[in-house]
C-alpha cells in the first residue's frame, strides 16, 4: 500500500520529560558518583572519575552550540525553497501529489520527505515510508534501524529500543495505545572547549567573582560541574533523530525525524 499524506506526530517519549529519558542516565550517575562514598578519600576519588568523564563529554559535545542537525550531510536549517533545491541535487524528486514533497530512495527505501519549517527556517526533515508492510515486516525494519544507528559512529545511543520478535505490536499500539519510538543523537563535528568552559563560567559569574572561577574551590567546581552537566545534556537534545512505527489502515510504515531543536518553536512568539 502507498503512504503519500501523513500528519506531524509529536514528540517521542524522552522529550517530554519523563523519568524514562535516557539522558537521565548521564545525570543521575554523575550524581551518584558524587554523592555516594564510603569514606573522604573514595569520594574524592569518585569525583576524580566523574571530572574525568566530563572531559570526555565535553570534547564530544563542546560545540553543538553552532552545530545543528544534518540529514545526508545537509544542515537541518535555512529556507523551505533553499532546502529542496539541495535535496534535488542527493537525487529527490517532486512528488506528483505535492510539490513541496519530495520521493526518492534513503537507506535502501523508498520514502516520501517532508520538510517543517518555524519562522521561515527549516526545523524538521520528515522521512517517511512510501509503502506499508506487515506486522512482522515492520518490526524487522525497525529492529534493523535500530542496529544501524547504535553502531554509526555519528549516533549517541543511550538505549536499547528492539523490539522482540514474538511481541503483538497491534494489539499494544490499539489497546495499550503504546508507541514504538527509538531516539538517537548527532555528535558533534567540531570542538571547541574553550567557548564551552567560558559558557558554564558565565552562567555562574552572579554567584561567584571572575577570580573564584579561575581558581575554584571545591564548591565552586562542583558547581561548574552541574553547571556543564546541565549545558551538555540540553546541546544533545538539540541534535534529535528518531523514528517510530506508525499504522495505516492495518498495515505499518517507518516515519523518521531529523530535529534542529534549535529552529522549533519554544514560546517565544506566545
Amino acid at each position: 500500500m502507498m503512504v503519500h499524506a501523513m500528519a506531524w506526530s509529536d514528540y517521542p517519549f524522552s522529550f517530554q520529560g519523563h523519568s524514562h529519558n535516557p539522558l537521565t542516565k548521564i545525570w543521575c550517575s554523575t550524581t551518584l558518583l558524587y554523592g555516594f562514598g564510603h569514606n573522604k578519600k573514595e569520594r574524592k576519588n569518585m569525583k576524580r572519575i566523574a571530572t574525568l568523564g566530563l572531559a570526555i563529554m565535553i570534547a564530544l559535545v563542546a560545540s553543538a552550540q553552532k552545530d545543528v542537525t544534518k540529514f545526508l550531510g545537509i544542515p537541518v536549517d535555512g529556507t523551505k525553497s533553499t532546502m529542496i533545491q539541495k535535496l534535488k541535487a542527493k537525487g529527490f524528486e517532486t512528488s506528483d501529489y505535492k510539490s513541496e514533497i519530495l520521493v526518492g530512495e534513503f537507506n535502501g527505501t523508498s520514502v516520501n520527505i517532508h520538510i517543517q519549517t518555524n519562522n521561515n527556517k527549516v526545523c524538521r526533515i520528515m522521512v517517511c515510508d512510501a509503502n506499508t508492510m506487515d506486522e512482522g515486516n515492520i518490526i524487522v525494519r525497525f529492529n534493523k534501524l535500530c542496529h544501524q544507528f547504535s553502531i554509526n559512529e555519528k549516533y549517541l545511543s543511550l538505549d536499547d529500543y528492539t523490539i522482540p520478535s514474538n511481541e503483538d505490536i497491534s494489539y499494544e499500539m490499539t489497546v495499550h495505545h503504546k508507541q514504538y519510538d527509538a531516539l538517537f543523537y548527532q555528535k558533534p563535528t567540531d570542538i571547541d572547549t574553550i567557548a564551552f568552559i567560558n559558557e558554564a563560567k558565565s552562567r555562574l559569574s552572579d554567584k561567584y567573582t571572575a577570580e573564584q572561577l579561575e581558581n575554584p574551590t571545591e564548591e565552586v567546581a562542583e558547581d561548574l560541574q552541574r553547571v556543564a552537566f546541565s549545558m551538555i545534556i540540553d546541546m544533545i537534545t538539540k541534535k534529535a533523530v528518531w523514528f517510530r512505527i506508525c499504522e495505516y489502515y492495518g498495515e505499518y510504515y517507518i516515519t523518521m525525524y531529523y530535529d534542529n531543536e534549535y529552529n522549533r518553536a519554544h514560546g517565544e512568539d506566545l
